[in-house]
């Protein structure tokens, strides 16, 4: 489906759920796309393709069929392999500030929390809403908790928290209203290196608790 956002955009939806195998087409979609000269830019997200193109140069009937041409190719082209990363998490304490409240909040123990949020193998649906941010899904529906009411004014870098029926690591110090569970050492965004970040669309992500010390 095909929905005009304003004279210079269109949102691609492909479907409705949230899936690997959907999001993977929505990526491959925005591929394909990309190696048009008349779209600037994509916005990729769970089942939808957001693209960005230029009015005067382009009407929207060439955009239209530009999109459709490539639709038609979804089925025969190559998808990126996925990678899967381990990311080590130390667990609650200062580390995970809403460690506590989020096992008494959801009736379990702290090793159970741990294990439920570590256990699973996540894939990265998308990137935003800062710099290297990625939405990670499905969690175990015994984690889903709605956001924070009053969203911080400040999450460090490498905190590792979950919203609703995600998980997430924030990239940089941010505003944030997810309930932090713990914290990666690892750097997930960097501007100076020529590869920036570390995730992309489609990876797999495993987290692997740390031992404290």
């Amino acid at each position: 489906m095909l929905k005009p956002l304003g004279d210079s955009s269109v949102l691609i939806q492909l479907g409705n759920a949230i899936n690997p195998a959907l999001n993977a087409r929505v990526h491959t979609l925005s591929a394909l796309l990309q190696s048009s000269p008349a779209v600037i830019e994509t916005v990729p997200a769970y089942c939808t393709v957001l693209i960005h193109y230029d009015p005067l140069t382009t009407t929207y009937n060439q955009i239209k069929n530009i999109i459709e041409e490539k639709i038609s190719l979804l089925d025969d082209a190559t998808h990126r392999p996925s990678r899967r990363l381990e990311i080590p998490v130390l667990y609650g304490n200062a580390s995970g500030p809403d460690f506590e409240t989020v096992a008494t909040t959801l009736a379990l123990s702290p090793s159970e929390l741990i294990r439920l949020h570590s256990e699973r193998e996540y894939t990265v649906y998308m990137m935003g809403f800062t710099p290297g941010f990625p939405y990670l899904g499905i969690l175990n529906e015994k984690l889903t908790l709605p956001r924070m009411s009053t969203p911080r004014t400040r999450v460090p870098a490498g905190s590792v928290a979950i919203a609703g029926s995600q998980t997430g690591i924030y990239p940089v110090d941010s505003p944030g209203g997810w309930h932090i569970l713990g914290h990666t050492p690892l750097k997930l965004f960097d501007p100076l290196s020529e590869n920036p970040f570390l995730f992309a669309p489609g990876d797999v992500v495993k987290f692997v608790p740390m031992e404290t010390t």
